[in-house]
Parts: C-alpha cells; structure tokens; sequence
C-alpha cells in the first residue's frame, strides 16, 4: 500500500463523476476545493460528486476546502499587460479603466501599510517591484524585472508588516457552507499567528462545525509563529507559492524542509504543495526535476503532496496523478521507515510500543481503534513500515484519516463499550468478510474503556491461534 498521500485540486478538467471515480482508483485520497474560484452551487455540485464517486467505488476519501483568506490581488486587466524593467506601474485605491497601468488592488487600505524602499511582487514573485513614490491613494513602483499581468493575479508584500484578519467576511460565509456540507478538512489561508486559527474555530463552532484544520504556511511571520500556529491546527500546508513571492525560491527547500520536521516532531499531518508537477499542464511527461521534486517531498516525510493546476485545467490529470503514484511507490522501497524522536509524551507512549513491536515481531500490519483519529496518526508519526488499518466508530474520522500518512482507513464499527467485546466484533467482521487471512498476524491498540478520545492504553497481538482465543469468547 502506498503510504504518503495524494491530494488533488478539482477544476474544470476533473469535475465529471467518470473523472472523479477514475482519479479514486488511480489513487487520490483528498479532493481539493479551491474557495478562492467558484461559486458555492458549482463547489455542491462537485462535492455531490465525490460522495457519490464514493460511494459506488466503496472507497472513503476526504474533502478539503481551502477558504481564500485575504489573498491580495489585482483588478480586472485587458488582455495581457506587457512590461518591461524600469516601467512605472500605479497601485491605487481608485479604478481608473482608461489608464492600463493604473492597477486597482483588492484590499485597498493595504496602501497605507506599504512604505517607501519595500518590495511589491506580482504573480507569485514573478514580477518584482519596488516602492519608489506614495501618496494617501496610491503606491508608485518601478519594474525590477521584465514580465507579465493578468487578471487578478495575486500580490505580495514581503517586507511589509500586514495588519489583516486572516478570516474575512467571504471565508465566514463559506465555513458555514462547509458545515453544511459536513466537509472533512479546511484549510486556512495565509494564517499569521494562533489567534487566526482560534478565530477560525470560534467561527466554526457557531456552526457546529468541526472540521480537521491545515494551517497554510505562506508567509514571513508563519513561519516565525510556526509552533504555536501548530499547537491549535490538525494539520499544516507547505504554499509554495506564496513562500517562494515571500522569501525567493532559493529559500524553498530548506523552508520546506523545516516546516515537514516540526511537523513531524509534533504528530501534525503535512501536505507538500504547488508546481509538483506543472508540466503536465501541457505535456504527458513530466520533467527530471518534477520527479525528484516528489521524491524529496517524501523524503522529507510529508504526509501529502498535492496537485492544483495539473488537475484543475491541465490536460492530463490521470496521467498526472500516475506520476505521483509511481514516483511515491518507488521512493518508498527505500524510505528511512520508524522514524525515532527524543521526546515521547505519555499520549504517545503506547502508541511508540507497538510500533517497536511491529519492527521488532515483523507483524503484518498495526491496527488502531479510534475514536477521533489520534491513535492512528500517533501510530503514523513513527513511521511503521507495516501498514496501519484504522478502526473507527464515526465516519467523519474515517474521512479525515484519508490524509494522514500510512493510514488506511478500514471499517467503522458501532460504539461497543466492552473491549472485549469490541475486538470479538472486529476479528468476526474482518474474517467473515475475508478482510485477512487467518494466518495473518497484526497488532492492535485499543483502550481499556472503548470510545472515549486518547483512551488507548492497551496492545494486543493477534495471530490465527490469538483470533481464535477471540472467538471463543462469550458475552
């Protein structure tokens, strides 16, 4: 079983149910929903879709929203705007059609923030600009590079102090379309510090909205805050994209690479995402340094990597995603499994023993009965080369657990009390529906007083003898 997950932007090219049903068997594991394009009828069409792609494959995957956040963007442009180093470009407060380099900017009073001296980047940092002249209305930049504007392409202040809400009033109307539709996962754009998460929540609540929460890391200050913005999130995004406008792509693998292992130290899933595979958009074939792009990904032990315009309005998204697939496959032949760390809290302590154990014992696979995912991403945090095949009495778990690394989601049961019982009812479901073989051997974790979160505290080592033993239990 392949274990670092696949996560996927649904765009026009993937948005059919043949489509849909065709990535879930390539592979996919989370579909992504981009808020930042869209409307809410089209995000419920394509969210009907992968439940029913679902369903008629009988396999659980995982819905991601991504809420834009206060992206920054420029206005409307006609056509394509040509520029060239040492060109003059306006930011301005006011729309003015008749003048092309006049841009409007989407959060107006941003222009009062930026100073005299401080960079302006366009497009991802592919047109750089600098400050040179500000007036109450508007910023005066001069082109430090030739290139390129369309519309509503995004800006970056990478010098600049921003004094913004991470949650607008757009991303509050679109977390109470989420909890409508029982979405799994949020991701949260262009968060600073904890209080933007802790908002999220207080947002989410109102709704009785309790999603798994990714934390997107694309800014200077995310990355200084990026402990605490952990403490308080499910999960972290490596934005590429935004990083790269930010600190220079120079700086992206080794940010990459700091952001995966603190993720790791601190048992929070990571996805690894932007231009893993932006060849493809046009071509069959990705490049050389796509590939090992992935494979170092893997390498640095994410949990995900993600795709957004290979399968949004590329031209091969199954063959895209293929890629991954194979390239993934093969870095995991040869991946540093059972990881070690010099802290273990006492939550994980249980969780660490019957990872050794499986190292130790060559079980087949680990399996966690959990109630909201913690046991199985704990098991996960350690890297077992043995799969891990979680048990869970709620299907919201199920889903989100599509994301996490090695985890495969397996069946939900009915909330037993007795763990006893509860594992009588799992060996009887797993044989009866030829799930294993009664020669295999596995290794479950389970607690003492079943259903109740972070309550494993008991191994059990399984085997045809040990399964039968199970059996012949009475209630």
């Amino acid at each position: 079983m392949r274990k670092t997950k696949i996560v996927i932007t649904l765009g026009p090219s993937t948005s059919t149910l043949d489509m849909i049903q065709t990535l879930i068997a390539r592979g996919v594991n989370v579909f992504r929903l981009n808020f930042s394009h869209g409307d809410h009828e089209t995000h419920a069409n394509n969210i009907s879709l992968i439940r029913q792609a679902s369903k008629n494959l009988d396999t659980e995957v995982a819905i991601l929203q991504d809420i834009s956040g206060p992206k920054v963007r420029i206005g409307k442009i006609d056509g394509t705007l040509i520029l060239k180093q040492g060109d003059t470009l306006t930011l301005s407060k006011k729309e003015d059609e008749s003048d092309p380099y006049n841009l409007a900017l989407s959060y107006t009073l941003i222009i009062d923030m930026v100073n005299i001296g401080e960079e302006v980047f366009f497009a991802d940092g592919t047109l750089q600009t600098v400050v040179i002249d500000k007036d109450a209305d508007s910023l005066k930049l001069k082109l430090l590079n030739d290139g390129e504007l369309t519309s509503r392409k995004g800006v970056n202040f990478p010098k600049t102090n921003l004094n913004i809400s991470a949650i607008t009033k757009k991303d509050e109307e679109d977390i109470e379309f989420g909890s409508k539709h029982d979405i799994d996962i949020v991701a949260l754009s262009f968060v600073q510090n904890r209080k933007d998460i802790l908002k999220a929540k207080q947002i989410m609540a109102k709704h009785d909205f309790n999603p798994f929460i990714v934390s997107k890391i694309e800014t200077g200050e995310s990355i200084t805050n990026l402990e605490e913005i952990l403490e308080v999130s499910d999960g972290v995004m490596v934005a590429r994209g935004d990083l790269g406008a930010e600190f220079g792509v120079t700086k992206l693998p080794r940010i990459q690479k700091h952001i995966i292992a603190v993720a790791n130290r601190m048992n929070k899933p990571s996805i690894t995402a932007t231009q893993m595979l932006t060849s493809m958009k046009d071509n069959p074939f990705p490049t050389r340094a796509e590939v090992s792009d992935i494979a170092n990904a893997v390498y640095d032990g994410t949990d995900a990597v993600m795709l957004s315009d290979e399968t949004t309005i590329g031209k091969f998204p199954i063959q895209s995603v293929e890629v991954l697939h194979d390239t993934i496959k093969d870095v995991e032949e040869d991946y540093p499994y059972f990881k070690e760390f010099n802290e273990v809290s006492e939550g994980e302590a249980v969780s660490k023993a019957a990872v050794e154990l499986a190292k130790n014992l060559s079980h087949e696979a680990l399996v966690p009965f959990t109630m909201s995912g913690m046991s199985a991403q704990t098991l996960s945090k350690y890297r077992p080369k043995q799969s891990i095949y979680a048990v869970s009495h709620s299907l919201k778990t199920h889903r989100q657990l599509s994301l996490v690394w090695g985890v495969r989601p397996l069946f939900i049961m009915d909330p037993v009390k007795n763990p006893t019982k509860l594992l009588y009812d799992f060996v009887k479901k797993i044989l009866d529906e030829k799930r294993v073989s009664e020669d295999k051997r596995f290794i479950v974790t389970i607690g003492s007083t079943t259903g109740e979160q972070g309550s494993s505290n008991l191994i059990r080592l399984l085997n045809k003898e040990g399964m039968e033993a199970v059996l012949a239990s009475e209630f």
